[in-house]
């Protein structure tokens, strides 16, 4: 996501907020190490005067139970939402779920309620526009990788297969430029669908 906005022309500036630095160094970026995602009170004042949010935190629900989960993906999205909609209530906010999120918020995977019931929420607030991307299988391109062992793991090993299994799976296999690209281009000029596939 990171690479595919800082080269599109249309993207003026690109602000990211994580525990460490991106490693990268460009012109147009600007980079706030940030540790509590929480509580964004200490840099509030820098994160005022922005068109977009490319929200792609997440984790594995593997091993957790639901409340645990339910912390570390709805309350800590919430908590960067809440903050980004009233300083910028002009800003599109992009959340990066996953495919087999539920709407319903009563199905089956816990996982897929927590996340159908942080869409349901970013839907009801009063951002420009939200919109939701849930893809399944993202191959990382240009070079990136995975910080969790698991995905770094699995992604060197179907890395090869990449071709076939798009070939296989055309709805469930995209790579990161795709989406990237994608995200950017909703941000700016909207989508007739508030989730997309």
């Amino acid at each position: 996501m990171l690479m595919e906005a800082l080269e599109r022309p249309e993207v003026t500036s690109v602000v990211t907020v994580g525990r460490r630095s991106t490693g990268r160094s460009h012109a147009k970026l600007e980079e706030i190490v940030h540790d509590d995602f929480f509580d964004y009170a200490p840099i509030r004042d820098r994160l005022d005067g922005f068109d977009a949010c490319f929200f792609c935190l997440g984790v594995s629900a593997a091993g957790m139970t639901e409340e645990e989960y339910h912390r570390l993906t709805y309350d800590l999205t919430l908590a960067a939402a809440e903050t980004l909609v009233e300083l910028n209530p002009w800003m599109t906010f992009c959340y990066l779920s996953g495919s087999g999120a539920d709407s319903s918020e009563s199905g089956r995977w816990m996982w897929a309620r927590v996340r159908g019931k942080i869409e349901n929420k970013l839907f009801g607030m009063p951002f420009k526009g939200a919109y939701v991307f849930r893809p399944a299988f993202i191959q990382p391109m240009k070079g990136v990788r995975s910080r969790t062992k698991l995905y770094a793991l699995m992604y060197g090993l179907l890395g090869p297969l990449y071709p076939v299994l798009r070939l296989l799976f055309p709805k469930y296999v995209t790579n990161s430029v795709t989406v990237g690209r994608a995200m950017v281009r909703v941000a700016g000029q909207g989508h007739s669908q508030p989730i997309l596939e």
